[in-house]
């Protein structure tokens, strides 16, 4: 994700097709039906996208290891993103760029997260909520890893100040 900041997340159709519109390179798909991902994917390659699956909120197909190499194999995401660390490390084994998914509510979740965050070894972290700078930060600091901050927002004009997002990514809903 080099320079992008901002991370689009699609959650239908209609929003895929405004982000075909958009100026952003990468983007996410959450909430689709296993029956679209081998189109919508070679869509989103026809038109420059490179695109993140979150594997857990695929419709139709559980989230494991197995379907990541199914996913791998057949729709060939430019990344992956779950919560599960099996996934994680198939996604990395196969050579797909991996987010690990964690939702840091506590002292006891932040921790959890390091020891998962250091067991799996993603490219990256997706922190929810996104909304707390200097916890991301921490984080940050402790594993050594870019941080994608999961923001519910419908623009990237309210994604966190400009400074924080130098160093870290935010991703945004189509609205």
């Amino acid at each position: 994700m080099n320079e992008q900041r901002i991370l689009p997340a699609v959650r239908s159709m209609k929003d895929f097709d405004r982000l075909l519109k958009m100026n952003y390179e990468y983007g996410v798909f959450l909430d689709i039906h296993i029956g679209m991902l081998k189109s919508v994917y070679a869509y989103a390659n026809e038109h420059g996208k490179k695109m993140f699956l979150h594997v857990d909120l695929i419709q139709g197909l559980k989230s494991d290891e197995y379907a990541t190499e199914f996913l791998c194999q057949l729709v060939r995401p430019y990344g992956l993103i779950s919560t599960k660390s099996s996934v994680i490390a198939k996604a990395k084994q196969k050579g797909v760029i991996a987010i690990q998914r964690t939702f840091i509510i506590d002292s006891n979740a932040f921790e959890r997260s390091v020891q998962l965050v250091e067991k799996t070894n993603p490219d990256y972290i997706e922190v929810l909520p996104g909304v707390v700078p200097k916890v991301i930060s921490k984080l940050h600091e402790r594993t050594s890893k870019k941080i994608v901050a999961n923001r519910q927002l419908c623009s990237d004009k309210h994604a966190l100040n400009k400074e924080w997002r130098k160093t870290h990514t935010v991703q945004v809903a189509l609205c």
